[in-house]
């Protein structure tokens, strides 16, 4: 079973998911922009092994369905677990970012298994794709200096319900391609730095 992991693409998936279990446990101990910072490198080995599969030659189909399911599973905790967790810590546990990081968490799951059986018929997704929960986190702390840190943890939880609706949505949206790399690797990395910098300051 491990022999799956020394696959090029398994492998990028993994240090992905990798990535999310630090970023957790740095929300976990207070630093939440360390952890989101982390996570947009999640987010990147997410588009990375998409390309090694596709220049992976000699694959086998037994290991790129095994690629497929790790790939939702890491999907499901940088796009889903992360988020909630990062939810309820900055609400302190309250009744409203639980329900919100629970709603996120369960349509996210559903809408990466959605995808496992009826993949992306026409090139487009069915429904939001998870990922994209990740740079809106992103955004939002970036621009928690500006919001009253009272109505923070309701806004975030408020986003994020949105995001969940729309993951479950009947919504077709197009594939990243092209340039879209370019920009979303920028974002990131830029991101990442800033998250990172304020989080340790």
């Amino acid at each position: 079973m491990f022999r799956q992991l020394i696959d090029p693409a398994n492998a990028v998936t993994a240090a992905g998911l990798v990535l999310s279990i630090i970023g957790i446990n740095f929300a976990i101990a207070g630093r939440l922009e360390v952890g989101v910072a982390i996570v947009l490198w999640a987010l990147l080995a997410d588009h990375l092994d998409g390309v090694v599969a596709q220049r992976t030659q000699g694959r086998a189909a037994e290991t790129g369905q095994v690629g497929k399911n790790l790939d939702s599973l890491a999907d499901l905790v940088s796009a889903g677990v992360f988020p909630a967790v990062t939810s309820i810590i900055v609400g302190h546990g309250s009744t409203v970012t639980v329900a919100a990081g629970t709603v996120l968490v369960v349509a996210s799951a559903l809408r990466l298994s959605y995808f496992n059986v009826f993949g992306s018929p026409g090139g487009r997704f069915i429904g939001v794709p998870t990922t994209y929960v990740i740079p809106a986190t992103a955004i939002i702390f970036l621009l928690r200096p500006a919001i009253p840190e009272a109505r923070f943890p309701h806004l975030f939880a408020f986003v994020l319900v949105v995001l969940a609706v729309l993951h479950v949505s009947p919504l077709r949206v197009p594939k990243t391609t092209g340039i879209m790399y370019l920009v979303i690797t920028a974002f990131c990395v830029g991101a990442s730095i800033v998250l990172a910098t304020r989080g340790l300051a």
